[in-house]
Protein backbone atom coordinates (compact mmCIF):
# COMPACT_ATOMS: atom_id res chain seq x y z
CA UNK A 1 0.00 0.00 0.00
CA UNK A 2 1.34 3.43 -0.91
CA UNK A 3 1.79 6.00 1.84
CA UNK A 4 -0.87 8.30 0.36
CA UNK A 5 -3.45 5.50 0.33
CA UNK A 6 -2.51 4.55 3.87
CA UNK A 7 -3.03 8.11 5.10
CA UNK A 8 -6.41 8.30 3.34
CA UNK A 9 -7.54 5.03 4.93
CA UNK A 10 -6.34 6.15 8.37
CA UNK A 11 -8.20 9.45 8.07
CA UNK A 12 -11.41 7.74 7.00
CA UNK A 13 -11.16 5.23 9.86
CA UNK A 14 -10.55 8.06 12.33
CA UNK A 15 -13.67 9.84 11.11
CA UNK A 16 -15.81 6.72 11.63
CA UNK A 17 -14.42 6.20 15.14
CA UNK A 18 -15.08 9.84 15.99
CA UNK A 19 -18.68 9.64 14.74
CA UNK A 20 -19.26 6.43 16.69
CA UNK A 21 -18.01 8.15 19.85
CA UNK A 22 -20.40 11.10 19.53
CA UNK A 23 -23.03 11.44 22.26
CA UNK A 24 -26.14 9.39 21.43
CA UNK A 25 -28.51 12.35 21.28
CA UNK A 26 -30.90 10.56 18.94
CA UNK A 27 -30.76 7.37 20.98
CA UNK A 28 -31.84 8.66 24.37
CA UNK A 29 -34.31 6.36 26.08
CA UNK A 30 -37.76 7.12 24.72
CA UNK A 31 -40.49 7.35 27.35
CA UNK A 32 -43.69 5.47 26.64
CA UNK A 33 -46.87 7.46 26.04
CA UNK A 34 -49.04 7.82 29.16
CA UNK A 35 -51.80 5.79 27.47
CA UNK A 36 -49.44 3.06 26.24
CA UNK A 37 -51.05 -0.40 26.36
CA UNK A 38 -49.61 -3.89 26.23
CA UNK A 39 -49.66 -7.41 27.62
CA UNK A 40 -48.28 -9.23 30.62
CA UNK A 41 -47.66 -12.94 30.01
CA UNK A 42 -47.03 -15.14 33.05
CA UNK A 43 -45.60 -18.50 31.94
CA UNK A 44 -46.17 -19.97 35.41
CA UNK A 45 -49.95 -19.61 34.97
CA UNK A 46 -50.07 -20.79 31.34
CA UNK A 47 -51.53 -24.28 30.78
CA UNK A 48 -50.71 -24.45 27.07
CA UNK A 49 -54.34 -24.64 25.93
CA UNK A 50 -53.60 -22.38 22.91
CA UNK A 51 -56.94 -20.60 23.23
CA UNK A 52 -55.01 -17.37 22.66
CA UNK A 53 -53.62 -18.71 19.37
CA UNK A 54 -56.99 -19.91 18.11
CA UNK A 55 -58.83 -16.72 18.96
CA UNK A 56 -56.03 -14.55 17.63
CA UNK A 57 -56.50 -16.23 14.26
CA UNK A 58 -60.28 -15.91 14.47
CA UNK A 59 -60.30 -12.22 15.42
CA UNK A 60 -57.64 -11.32 12.85
CA UNK A 61 -59.25 -13.42 10.08
CA UNK A 62 -56.11 -15.48 9.52
CA UNK A 63 -57.95 -18.32 7.85
CA UNK A 64 -54.83 -20.11 6.64
CA UNK A 65 -52.50 -22.09 8.84
CA UNK A 66 -53.17 -24.29 11.82
CA UNK A 67 -55.81 -23.91 14.55
CA UNK A 68 -58.41 -22.00 12.51
CA UNK A 69 -60.45 -22.62 9.38
CA UNK A 70 -63.79 -21.80 7.82
CA UNK A 71 -66.64 -23.40 9.73
CA UNK A 72 -64.79 -23.42 13.05
CA UNK A 73 -67.08 -22.47 15.91
CA UNK A 74 -66.84 -22.09 19.67
CA UNK A 75 -64.65 -24.44 21.77
CA UNK A 76 -63.64 -27.18 21.07
CA UNK A 77 -63.33 -25.44 17.69
CA UNK A 78 -64.77 -28.07 15.40
CA UNK A 79 -64.81 -27.93 11.63
CA UNK A 80 -68.18 -27.95 9.90
CA UNK A 81 -67.73 -31.69 9.30
CA UNK A 82 -67.22 -32.31 13.02
CA UNK A 83 -63.46 -32.95 12.86
CA UNK A 84 -61.40 -31.27 15.55
CA UNK A 85 -58.00 -29.72 14.93
CA UNK A 86 -55.09 -29.57 17.38
CA UNK A 87 -52.28 -28.90 14.92
CA UNK A 88 -49.91 -26.02 15.65
CA UNK A 89 -47.00 -24.33 13.89
CA UNK A 90 -43.44 -24.63 15.17
CA UNK A 91 -42.98 -20.88 15.60
CA UNK A 92 -44.28 -17.52 14.45
CA UNK A 93 -45.15 -17.42 10.76
CA UNK A 94 -46.95 -15.10 8.35
CA UNK A 95 -50.10 -17.04 9.29
CA UNK A 96 -49.47 -17.16 13.05
CA UNK A 97 -48.65 -13.90 14.83
CA UNK A 98 -49.26 -15.24 18.36
CA UNK A 99 -47.52 -18.47 19.33
CA UNK A 100 -47.43 -20.67 22.44
CA UNK A 101 -44.34 -22.86 22.57
CA UNK A 102 -43.07 -25.49 25.02
CA UNK A 103 -39.67 -25.65 26.67
CA UNK A 104 -38.71 -29.05 28.05
CA UNK A 105 -35.47 -29.46 29.97
CA UNK A 106 -36.15 -32.89 31.43
CA UNK A 107 -38.71 -34.83 33.42
CA UNK A 108 -38.93 -32.35 36.29
CA UNK A 109 -41.85 -30.21 37.40
CA UNK A 110 -43.45 -27.35 35.51
CA UNK A 111 -41.64 -24.01 35.72
CA UNK A 112 -38.28 -25.52 36.59
CA UNK A 113 -35.13 -25.57 34.48
CA UNK A 114 -35.04 -29.39 34.56
CA UNK A 115 -38.77 -29.60 33.87
CA UNK A 116 -40.90 -27.70 31.39
CA UNK A 117 -42.51 -24.34 30.77
CA UNK A 118 -44.71 -22.69 28.18
CA UNK A 119 -43.68 -19.48 26.46
CA UNK A 120 -45.65 -16.93 24.45
CA UNK A 121 -44.23 -15.20 21.40
CA UNK A 122 -45.65 -12.09 19.75
CA UNK A 123 -44.52 -8.56 18.92
CA UNK A 124 -43.09 -6.89 22.04
CA UNK A 125 -44.14 -3.37 20.91
CA UNK A 126 -40.81 -1.84 21.88
CA UNK A 127 -40.48 1.67 23.27
CA UNK A 128 -37.78 2.35 20.66
CA UNK A 129 -38.67 -0.17 17.94
CA UNK A 130 -35.86 -1.14 15.57
CA UNK A 131 -38.38 -2.08 12.87
CA UNK A 132 -39.76 1.47 12.83
CA UNK A 133 -36.24 2.92 12.72
CA UNK A 134 -35.16 0.64 9.87
CA UNK A 135 -38.25 1.04 7.66
CA UNK A 136 -37.38 3.50 4.86
CA UNK A 137 -41.00 4.31 3.96
CA UNK A 138 -42.69 4.48 7.39
CA UNK A 139 -44.71 1.34 6.78
CA UNK A 140 -43.92 0.49 10.41
CA UNK A 141 -45.23 3.13 12.79
CA UNK A 142 -45.51 3.57 16.55
CA UNK A 143 -48.80 5.10 17.64
CA UNK A 144 -48.07 8.27 19.66
CA UNK A 145 -51.02 7.63 21.99
CA UNK A 146 -51.15 3.86 22.56
CA UNK A 147 -47.57 3.01 21.62
CA UNK A 148 -48.75 0.11 19.45
CA UNK A 149 -46.31 -0.70 16.64
CA UNK A 150 -48.48 -1.08 13.53
CA UNK A 151 -47.93 -1.96 9.89
CA UNK A 152 -49.24 -0.11 6.82
CA UNK A 153 -49.42 -2.50 3.85
CA UNK A 154 -50.09 0.35 1.42
CA UNK A 155 -46.77 2.02 2.25
CA UNK A 156 -44.66 -1.17 2.37
CA UNK A 157 -42.20 -1.78 -0.49
CA UNK A 158 -41.28 -5.32 0.61
CA UNK A 159 -37.65 -4.56 1.52
CA UNK A 160 -37.94 -6.66 4.74
CA UNK A 161 -35.52 -4.40 6.64
CA UNK A 162 -37.90 -4.70 9.60
CA UNK A 163 -37.27 -8.44 9.71
CA UNK A 164 -33.52 -7.97 9.84
CA UNK A 165 -33.67 -5.14 12.38
CA UNK A 166 -36.00 -6.76 14.94
CA UNK A 167 -33.95 -8.21 17.83
CA UNK A 168 -36.79 -10.62 18.65
CA UNK A 169 -37.19 -11.93 15.06
CA UNK A 170 -40.91 -11.11 15.04
CA UNK A 171 -42.04 -9.70 11.64
CA UNK A 172 -42.75 -12.41 9.06
CA UNK A 173 -43.05 -12.08 5.29
CA UNK A 174 -45.71 -13.75 3.13
CA UNK A 175 -43.41 -15.61 0.76
CA UNK A 176 -46.28 -17.60 -0.72
CA UNK A 177 -48.42 -14.62 -1.77
CA UNK A 178 -48.49 -12.81 -5.11
CA UNK A 179 -48.81 -9.48 -3.30
CA UNK A 180 -47.05 -10.24 0.00
CA UNK A 181 -47.23 -8.32 3.25
CA UNK A 182 -45.40 -8.30 6.56
CA UNK A 183 -47.37 -9.97 9.35
CA UNK A 184 -47.01 -9.27 13.06
CA UNK A 185 -49.12 -8.74 16.18
CA UNK A 186 -50.78 -5.33 16.25
CA UNK A 187 -52.56 -5.87 19.59
CA UNK A 188 -55.90 -6.23 17.79
CA UNK A 189 -56.02 -2.47 17.26
CA UNK A 190 -58.68 -2.95 14.56
CA UNK A 191 -61.29 -4.13 17.07
CA UNK A 192 -64.20 -1.98 18.19
CA UNK A 193 -63.78 0.52 21.05
CA UNK A 194 -63.88 -1.28 24.39
CA UNK A 195 -62.51 -4.49 22.92
CA UNK A 196 -58.88 -5.46 23.30
CA UNK A 197 -56.29 -8.08 22.41
CA UNK A 198 -58.01 -11.44 21.84
CA UNK A 199 -55.15 -13.41 23.39
CA UNK A 200 -55.90 -11.76 26.74
CA UNK A 201 -59.69 -11.76 26.38
CA UNK A 202 -59.91 -15.51 25.79
CA UNK A 203 -57.17 -16.72 28.17
CA UNK A 204 -59.08 -18.87 30.71
CA UNK A 205 -56.42 -18.79 33.45
CA UNK A 206 -55.12 -15.20 33.38
CA UNK A 207 -51.74 -16.13 31.94
CA UNK A 208 -52.09 -13.21 29.51
CA UNK A 209 -53.62 -9.94 30.68
CA UNK A 210 -54.12 -6.67 28.83
CA UNK A 211 -53.79 -3.18 30.26
CA UNK A 212 -51.87 0.06 30.39
CA UNK A 213 -48.15 -0.59 30.45
CA UNK A 214 -47.67 1.22 33.77
CA UNK A 215 -50.33 -1.02 35.39
CA UNK A 216 -48.77 -4.13 33.88
CA UNK A 217 -45.37 -3.19 35.26
CA UNK A 218 -46.87 -2.70 38.73
CA UNK A 219 -48.68 -6.06 38.50
CA UNK A 220 -45.46 -7.80 37.47
CA UNK A 221 -43.58 -6.31 40.41
CA UNK A 222 -46.41 -7.37 42.74
CA UNK A 223 -46.11 -10.96 41.58
CA UNK A 224 -42.36 -11.00 42.08
CA UNK A 225 -42.93 -9.89 45.67
CA UNK A 226 -45.27 -12.85 46.40
CA UNK A 227 -43.94 -15.87 48.28
CA UNK A 228 -43.64 -19.10 46.31
CA UNK A 229 -46.14 -21.75 47.43
CA UNK A 230 -48.75 -19.29 48.74
CA UNK A 231 -52.21 -18.92 47.23
CA UNK A 232 -52.80 -15.59 45.49
CA UNK A 233 -55.32 -13.99 43.18
CA UNK A 234 -54.39 -12.95 39.66
CA UNK A 235 -56.41 -10.70 37.31
CA UNK A 236 -58.26 -12.22 34.36
CA UNK A 237 -58.36 -10.64 30.89
CA UNK A 238 -57.55 -7.07 31.95
CA UNK A 239 -55.65 -5.53 34.84
CA UNK A 240 -58.16 -3.86 37.14
CA UNK A 241 -61.19 -5.52 35.56
CA UNK A 242 -62.27 -7.04 38.89
CA UNK A 243 -62.29 -10.59 37.53
CA UNK A 244 -59.61 -12.74 39.18
CA UNK A 245 -58.47 -16.33 39.46
CA UNK A 246 -56.79 -18.02 42.43
CA UNK A 247 -53.58 -19.94 41.88
CA UNK A 248 -50.47 -21.12 43.71
CA UNK A 249 -47.52 -18.76 43.40
CA UNK A 250 -44.60 -20.30 41.51
CA UNK A 251 -40.92 -19.56 41.98
CA UNK A 252 -40.26 -16.70 39.58
CA UNK A 253 -37.08 -15.70 37.84
CA UNK A 254 -36.22 -12.38 39.49
CA UNK A 255 -36.66 -10.38 36.32
CA UNK A 256 -39.47 -8.83 34.30
CA UNK A 257 -38.47 -9.60 30.74
CA UNK A 258 -39.13 -6.68 28.40
CA UNK A 259 -38.84 -4.03 31.09
CA UNK A 260 -35.33 -2.92 30.08
CA UNK A 261 -34.41 -5.00 27.01
CA UNK A 262 -33.44 -2.78 24.03
CA UNK A 263 -34.93 0.29 25.67
CA UNK A 264 -38.00 -1.42 27.13
CA UNK A 265 -41.22 -2.83 25.70
CA UNK A 266 -44.97 -2.74 26.25
CA UNK A 267 -45.28 -6.53 26.39
CA UNK A 268 -43.75 -8.10 29.50
CA UNK A 269 -42.95 -11.70 30.45
CA UNK A 270 -42.64 -13.52 33.78
CA UNK A 271 -41.38 -17.08 34.03
CA UNK A 272 -40.01 -19.68 36.41
CA UNK A 273 -37.31 -20.74 33.92
CA UNK A 274 -34.34 -18.65 32.68
CA UNK A 275 -35.56 -16.62 29.73
CA UNK A 276 -32.70 -17.74 27.48
CA UNK A 277 -33.97 -21.33 27.80
CA UNK A 278 -37.38 -20.15 26.60
CA UNK A 279 -35.84 -18.71 23.44
CA UNK A 280 -36.04 -15.09 24.63
CA UNK A 281 -32.68 -13.50 23.77
CA UNK A 282 -30.45 -11.76 26.27
CA UNK A 283 -30.32 -8.18 25.05
CA UNK A 284 -28.61 -4.94 25.99
CA UNK A 285 -30.69 -2.25 27.73
CA UNK A 286 -29.67 0.13 24.93
CA UNK A 287 -31.99 0.17 21.92
CA UNK A 288 -30.58 -1.48 18.82
CA UNK A 289 -31.74 1.53 16.78
CA UNK A 290 -29.70 3.89 18.94
CA UNK A 291 -26.26 3.59 17.36
CA UNK A 292 -27.52 3.51 13.77
CA UNK A 293 -29.78 6.53 14.32
CA UNK A 294 -26.94 8.46 15.96
CA UNK A 295 -24.61 7.65 13.08
CA UNK A 296 -27.20 8.52 10.43
CA UNK A 297 -28.37 11.71 12.12
CA UNK A 298 -24.75 12.83 12.47
CA UNK A 299 -23.59 12.00 8.96
CA UNK A 300 -26.67 13.34 7.20
CA UNK A 301 -27.24 16.45 9.31
CA UNK A 302 -27.53 19.30 6.83
CA UNK A 303 -26.28 16.88 4.15
CA UNK A 304 -22.79 18.23 4.88
CA UNK A 305 -20.98 14.88 4.99
CA UNK A 306 -22.58 13.55 1.76
CA UNK A 307 -21.78 16.85 0.09
CA UNK A 308 -18.13 16.61 1.11
CA UNK A 309 -17.97 13.01 -0.08
CA UNK A 310 -19.52 13.89 -3.44
CA UNK A 311 -17.15 16.83 -3.87
CA UNK A 312 -14.20 14.58 -3.09
CA UNK A 313 -15.33 11.99 -5.62
CA UNK A 314 -15.81 14.64 -8.30
CA UNK A 315 -12.38 16.12 -7.58
CA UNK A 316 -10.77 12.65 -7.75
CA UNK A 317 -12.50 11.94 -11.05
CA UNK A 318 -11.47 15.34 -12.46
CA UNK A 319 -7.85 14.93 -11.32
CA UNK A 320 -7.73 11.42 -12.75
CA UNK A 321 -9.00 12.62 -16.10
CA UNK A 322 -6.37 15.39 -16.16
CA UNK A 323 -3.55 12.85 -15.77
CA UNK A 324 -4.47 11.11 -19.03
CA UNK A 325 -3.24 12.29 -22.44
Amino acid sequence: MERRDFLKLTAASGLLVAVDALPARASAAKPLPPEAVGLLYDATLCIGCKSCMTNCKRVNSQKDGALWSEGMTAPPYEFAGGMQTWDAPADLTAKTVNYIGLYRGGEGLKDSADGYSYVKRQCMHCAHPACVSACPVSAMKKDPRTGIVSYDKDACIGCRYCQIACPYNIPKFEWDQTFPQIRKCQLCRHRAPGEYAACAEFCPVGATVFGKTAELQAEAERRLALRAGDLARFPLQRVGSGATVESTVARYERQVYGLTEVGGAQCLVLAGVPFEKLGLPKLSPKADAAKSETLQHTLYKGMIAPGILLAGLLFAAFKSSQDHE
